[in-house]
């Protein structure tokens, strides 16, 4: 019998397709794992990062394949739309990752400079430097800007705060 902590297990394998170093509980994209005793139906309830995110039916289709493949007779995977999705709700696990691989993570929303819409202070994931400036708001994906680092001079990726 499937339960709901395997299922949790499993979906440590499914990445993020724009970002292969995370997963999508890291991301904190998951909301909900529900698993029918009786049949052995696994529902897995999503929220997109943002809407109309290309990502998101990759991964969908990426959480079916590897609980089908693990033996769940039957998998369902919802998209929930309330609440948004916010990148709060990436793991701190998952920022490390994101730093690891060359991403700076999102600040919190609740940062006063969020809040006012100002740039935020970003820290260079390569040598650590705050002396950074934004490029353009528009990085490799939607939900990245691009950066350089006036000290050690390296393009990166932030990953936006939404």
């Amino acid at each position: 019998m499937i339960t709901k902590d395997r299922i949790l297990e499993l979906l440590d394998y499914v990445k993020d397709p724009e970002i292969p170093v995370i997963n999508v509980l890291e991301l904190g994209v998951v909301r909900g794992v529900e698993v029918d005793e009786e049949s052995g139906k696994a529902v897995v309830t999503i929220t997109p990062t943002y809407t109309g995110c290309p990502a998101m039916d990759v991964m969908a289709a990426d959480i079916k394949k590897e609980l089908l493949e693990a033996g769940v007779p039957e998998v369902e995977v919802k998209m929930s739309l309330s609440p948004a999705w916010t990148t709060d709700w990436i793991t701190e696990v998952g920022k490390r990752k994101l730093k690891e691989y060359g991403i700076a993570p999102p600040e919190k929303t609740a940062d006063i400079r969020a809040l006012k819409g100002e740039d935020p202070v970003v820290e260079c994931p390569q040598c650590g430097s705050k002396n950074t400036v934004m490029l353009s708001p528009f990085g490799s994906t939607a939900c990245k800007a691009l950066w350089k680092c006036n000290d050690c001079l390296e393009p990166f990726d932030q990953f936006k705060c939404l």
